[in-house]
């Protein structure tokens, strides 16, 4: 490997690094600031058991790096039904206390997966075919920050603070750029601002998040057409315009 080359993964370490560190300081802020007895239900999700479940995400990908490194392969981790009363009750039922703590170290659990394994795992996707053609890189970064980004800037819209929301959302934007991630990962915090913003009533501003998301990761098109935060920027025929770019 060149040394350009190791410069360019060594930014790309440090930018997932920011991304997943970015992502638990949120979850800490938002525990902080919620009483630990928040009522919650499958439909309305109070903030531990969310984050429980951000936690239980992220603890998924620690194992998938664990495995790469001593030369195993990953367990395969179902779909969850985010709607279904008793995975809400499993996650409510965690206690609170513990919530914040196992939030933060999962996270630090995550960055040093990151480093145990090599520039090549991280890259080549033919090194572990499990990934389906992703590469590594990308799906830590999915469980570690746009998986939780997204689910907190849901909670704040389902608790009636749209403002929260595209705040967050917009300051993810901000990190990502600061950090240099790459395209993809921007192109999924414009995503996330996008829903945020389409949520809060703002069709103009996620018209445009969503077309910087598209051009920065053209992956987004297939959640973007089904995605339900985006109903009122369809129902004005505008996502499927921005969908065809």
């Amino acid at each position: 490997m060149t040394a350009r080359a190791t410069v360019s993964v060594r930014q790309l370490r440090a930018a997932v690094t920011g991304l997943v560190g970015f992502a638990a300081a949120e979850e800490q802020a938002l525990l902080a600031a919620r009483d630990s007895s928040e009522p919650g239900t499958a439909a309305h999700w109070a903030a531990a058991p969310l984050v429980t479940h951000n936690t239980e995400f992220k603890q998924h990908q620690v194992e998938r790096l664990r495995a790469i490194s001593s030369g195993a392969v990953p367990p395969d981790f179902g779909e969850i039904d985010h709607a279904a009363p008793d995975v809400y009750r499993g996650y409510a039922s965690q206690e609170a206390a513990l919530v914040a703590d196992d939030s933060w170290q999962t996270a630090g659990a995550l960055i040093a997966g990151l480093r145990g394994v090599t520039d090549d795992d991280l890259l080549d996707p033919a090194r572990n075919p499990w990934l389906r053609g992703r590469q590594l890189w990308l799906q830590v970064i999915v469980r570690g920050f746009w998986h939780p980004t997204g689910h907190l800037g849901d909670y704040y819209l389902a608790h009636q603070q749209p403002d929260l929301a595209v705040d967050l959302a917009t300051r993810a934007v901000a990190s990502a750029a600061a950090l240099d991630a790459p395209d993809p990962a921007r192109g999924m915090a414009s995503y996330n601002l996008a829903c945020a913003q389409a949520r809060a009533g703002q069709l103009d501003a996620s018209a445009d998040a969503i077309a910087e998301a598209i051009a920065r990761n053209p992956d987004v098109r297939a959640n973007a057409a089904r995605d339900p935060d985006l109903a009122e920027l369809r129902d004005t025929g505008r996502l499927a315009a921005l969908l065809a770019t």
